[in-house]
């Protein structure tokens, strides 16, 4: 399998999973107070969607990708 094809099949897996999901959340430590050699760290939990088009795009590109990517010339 070249690399075109393999790109392709990540495309459509992580549209699919976008679309599936509607997007992802993360923790990201935040410093809320410092003061001498004492630090305050508050968790912060964001959340990111992803919109329908980018999912829906995604899987279009791969599929393009994985359907040309073996064609030569």
């Amino acid at each position: 399998m070249n690399s075109i094809k393999l790109v392709g099949v990540v495309l459509i897996v992580l549209g699919a999973l976008g679309l599936v999901y509607g997007g992802f959340s993360y923790t990201k430590d935040t410093t809320a107070l410092k003061v001498g050699p004492l630090e305050m760290t508050v968790q912060e939990k964001k959340t990111v969607n992803v919109p329908l088009w980018a999912g829906i795009g995604a899987i279009v590109v791969g599929g393009v990708l994985l359907v040309m990517g073996g064609k030569k010339g």
